[in-house]
């Protein structure tokens, strides 16, 4: 019996355009503009506590310390606190793969496979698949904040904004011209002439392998052998069961490698473990840090095994967008953004809990806020809008993005005034966490004179 043949019709780059012009009534560009907290929102401390459960209790404290210290402290360690604020806002429904924490630091320089130094996007603990504008608001508002904290005039602030939003525009219109695979190699290239960014090239060609060696192991019991400094809480020595563990977790790392770097990663063998206190919203998780060797104490690789209990963004994206394996999804989110990743990048899992694994320190190199002063502020931001643009294009559709965006100005605009008004509820919230955190302390202190 005939049948007739179905074709399949692939959409052209037209038509996905206007797709992308359809989703401004669902919500349009000018409308990123408006915030304003909502009667019934979630208190921010309440969200902080929810988030606490499971990390290690003795660091929790360590934790709010870092986010009292200063308003942008405070955003680095509340995601939770804008996850559920933007999902309770309208979205425009174009999903891309978001970085879900883009905020100033959080964009780095590091190794590529090839030895190169690269600079983009490199902290993926809150990946996932959701509107992509949740990145462009979250780091548009963390250049306000770093532009106040080193005392830019509001005026800075706002043009920052605007030029990382102006940027963005310019790329994904770029993109949605390009041959999918141009867009794919894509590679910034003048770097160097960004002042901030060139100082964190510049440490991370510093940051090898034998200066982390230096830096956190001592000689052991022989002269041969070397063993991880004691610095507690932050760096900690761990054996028995625990090191057992976190050593039996690699049989189940090196099957998430490709068979190349397998046989890479067999030639070295490990020496020492132990715990390591990391970042701000991380601090609390648990993780580890094995010390190797591969040919002799002059090749030595460590290896940070992370914990990943899940995106903040999880309670409010579709069954779809999550992952079985938390590891699994930040690698995957990575991968996805990012032109280039490391190669030793992979996951596991220890007693239940899930993990990243991840090279620590190879040729790494961060942004000072202190840095991010005048022209320094409006050059970063320009790479800032870039990266998150080719990060949107390369696990989204760029002619979507672009027919959304149009021209730019209005939906960068609005951009610049959410990041303004969210960086003032940030402030209002910081100082609310700051009173919460001091009562204790006022409690104890009347409970001891008697009082």
């Amino acid at each position: 019996m005939y049948r007739a043949r179905t074709m399949t019709h692939y959409p052209t780059p037209q038509e996905r355009r206007a797709l992308g012009r359809a989703r401004r009534k669902q919500m349009a560009r000018q409308d990123h503009a408006h915030w304003k907290p909502e009667a019934g929102r979630r208190k921010p401390i309440e969200l902080l506590e929810e988030s606490m459960r499971g990390r290690v209790p003795a660091l929790i404290t360590l934790k709010y310390q870092h986010m009292v210290a200063s308003p942008f402290g405070y955003f680095r360690g509340a995601v939770p606190v804008m996850a559920s604020d933007l999902a309770g806002t309208a979205n425009t429904g174009i999903i891309s793969q978001i970085c879900g924490d883009a905020h100033v630091r959080n964009l780095g320089a590091f190794a590529a496979p090839d030895g190169r130094l690269v600079f983009d996007i490199n902290d993926f603990d809150e990946t996932v698949r959701a509107p992509f504008e949740w990145d462009l608001k979250r780091l548009a508002t963390s250049l306000v904040l770093a532009g106040r904290a080193t005392s830019s005039k509001k005026g800075e602030c706002e043009n920052s904004v605007i030029t990382f939003a102006a940027q963005y525009h310019k790329f994904v219109e770029m993109f949605a011209r390009m041959p999918v695979i141009e867009m794919a190699r894509f590679q910034v290239h003048r770097l160097q002439r960004i002042s901030p960014v060139s100082r964190a090239l510049l440490q991370a060609e510093r940051s090898t392998p034998i200066n982390t060696l230096e830096q956190l192991t001592v000689p052991g019991k022989t002269a041969a052998d070397r063993v991880f400094r004691e610095d507690k809480p932050v760096l900690a020595r761990v054996s028995g069961a625990q090191r057992r563990a976190v050593l039996a977790s690699l049989i189940g790392y090196n099957d998430t490698l490709q068979p190349e770097r397998q046989h890479f990663f067999a030639q070295y063998h490990p020496i020492d473990v132990a715990f390591k206190v990391v970042g701000t919203g991380s601090v609390g998780l648990r993780d580890y840090v094995i010390y190797f060797e591969g040919n002799g104490q002059g090749d030595p690789l460590f290896l940070q095994i992370k914990e990943q209990p899940g995106s903040a963004y999880a309670p409010y994206i579709s069954n779809r967008g999550l992952a079985r394996h938390q590891g699994e999804r930040v690698v995957d989110g990575q991968r996805a953004m990012q032109l280039q990743s490391d190669p030793f990048l992979g996951w596991t899992t220890i007693a239940n809990r899930h993990y990243e694994v991840r090279q620590l320190n190879d040729h790494k190199g961060s942004i000072a806020v202190e840095d991010l002063t005048g022209e320094g502020l409006l050059q970063y931001a320009e790479i800032c809008g870039e990266l998150l643009a080719r990060g949107h294009a390369r696990s989204g559709d760029p002619c979507v993005l672009a027919g959304y965006v149009g021209n730019g100005k209005r939906f960068g605009d609005a951009i610049a005034r959410f990041a303004n008004a969210y960086a003032d509820q940030t402030e209002k919230d910081w100082e609310e966490l700051k009173l919460v955190k001091k009562q204790p302390a006022k409690k104890a202190a009347a409970k001891k004179s008697g009082s």
